[in-house]
């Protein structure tokens, strides 16, 4: 299977052009070869089978096949909001959830967040975050890229409005909760869902009620406590893979 690489600019059949540093270093990577077969994706659906033409220390040059609409997505569209964790972990989050096929990843500033990010530093974090998720794609097969946000205040976030379609689901310990496999049975095909997640630590009381009242409904993962990166991982691949 020839190796797939992203590249960010809308292509051209034929058009032969100059892979862009980050996808160029990636080829020169693997020891491509002029003739070598290779996949490109701009991560706005389908794929182009193309060919290296140039390999230099400085540039690196391919030629695009057609453009086959080739789509790799889950049948149910699955939002995540999660609330920021530690840095490895939530680098961990991000490329789980795109190989798990989420359609958005929205990090939360919640009380009891693990990372306090505004400004030049959260678009920073944002773009690192977006590489982590490029990269899985390339080696998952996916074709679009999740839509990873910038990171947004809690109770900026539960006050948005919901689209129609929607299902919110607040992931949450409470004995109460609806266990997650029920509420997935009782969920029409294909509807989608949003999943809202804690942080290390928990939503706080406030945030519990705040999220319920903006139509979030309490769903359980069992009796064990799962880590903050492993509980809306569980939760989205009972969603996407079955």
């Amino acid at each position: 299977m020839p190796p797939r690489i992203h590249v960010p600019s809308i292509l051209a059949d034929g058009a032969e052009f100059a892979l862009p540093a980050g996808a160029a270093r990636h080829v020169q990577v693997l020891r491509m070869q002029p003739g070598d077969a290779l996949t490109l994706f701009d991560g706005t659906g389908g794929e182009w089978l193309a060919a290296v033409t140039h390999m230099g220390r400085g540039e690196v040059r391919v030629r695009p096949g057609a453009h086959t609409a080739i789509e790799r997505e889950a049948a149910r569209v699955v939002h995540l909001a999660c609330g920021l964790i530690a840095a490895d972990h939530m680098d961990w989050l991000v490329e789980k959830a795109t190989e798990l096929g989420a359609a958005s990843l929205q990090p939360l500033l919640s009380e009891r967040a693990g990372l306090r990010l505004a400004g030049e530093r959260a678009e920073k974090k944002r773009a690192h975050w977006r590489a982590v998720a490029i990269a899985s794609c390339e080696q998952n097969g996916r074709n679009r890229l999740p839509d990873i946000r910038l990171p947004l205040l809690f109770q900026a976030y539960v006050r948005q409005p919901s689209s129609t379609s929607e299902v919110r689901w607040l992931l949450s310990l409470d004995e109460a909760a609806t266990p997650l496999n029920q509420a997935l049975a009782m969920l029409p095909p294909g509807q989608p869902v949003t999943l809202l997640s804690g942080p290390e630590g928990g939503l706080s009381a406030a945030e519990e009620a705040a999220a319920q009242a903006a139509g979030y409904r309490p769903v359980g993962l069992g009796r064990r406590v799962l880590r903050a990166e492993t509980a809306p991982l569980a939760a989205l691949a009972m969603l996407t893979l079955l």
